[in-house]
């Protein structure tokens, strides 16, 4: 899945992808796969962006942080109680 606002703010700034890494100190290798989705984020890395962006790693990362089943775990919450 990729994650649009990593893309979105990296442009925004005017970054390459070897430009943030740079800035972030991680990889340029690391940057693209991040932002493909192909790979999640360490904690020391979550916290990088979310410094650097200043933007919560829930919206910078949604997709580690909510269940794509979200409705559906309501749903069997719900015959639970």
């Amino acid at each position: 899945m990729e994650r649009k606002k990593l893309l979105e703010l990296r442009k925004k700034f005017g970054l390459t992808q070897n430009q943030l890494g740079e800035k972030l100190g991680i990889s340029t290798v690391y940057v693209r796969k991040l932002e493909k989705g192909v790979v999640n984020p360490g904690r020391d890395t979550l916290l990088k962006y979310e410094l650097f962006f200043d933007k919560d790693m829930r919206e910078l990362f949604p997709d580690i942080f909510f269940d794509k089943n979200d409705k559906k775990l309501i749903k069997n919450n719900e015959r639970v109680i």
